[in-house]
């Protein structure tokens, strides 16, 4: 797998809660299990990383989530060069946790509407 290092990525939902993603390359073979996903761009000043968030989505298989993305130009136009992926078995837990994020967090490529 194309995982970027042991590092994680940790971002806080409208709910208040703080969910823990690890990173990858986008070269990385996902097994086929449900997850929630999000798209960044990551960058490095002076040893600490952030992340600027560009998409936050779920799906029920990582394995073909990304090939031909729905919102893959918007992703590739905001310069995304991380996915940071958080297994989730549950589509309800998946759903739940996707609101939440959408909720407190910003992007560039995610219509938000009736949350």
């Amino acid at each position: 797998m194309g995982k970027v290092n042991e590092n994680t990525f940790s971002i806080k939902g409208e709910s208040g809660t703080k969910y823990t993603f690890s990173m990858y390359n986008f070269d990385t073979e996902f097994k086929d299990v449900g997850g929630i996903y999000i798209f960044t761009n990551r960058t490095n000043s002076n040893d600490k990383f952030t992340h600027n968030v560009i998409y936050i989505g779920k799906t029920n298989d990582l394995s073909t989530r990304f090939d031909n993305h729905h919102k893959a130009d918007c992703i590739n136009r905001n310069e995304s060069n991380c996915i940071c992926v958080k297994q989730v078995d549950s589509e309800k837990e998946r759903t739940k946790i996707e609101t939440d994020l959408l909720i407190e967090n910003q992007t560039n490529c995610n219509e938000i509407n009736n949350l």
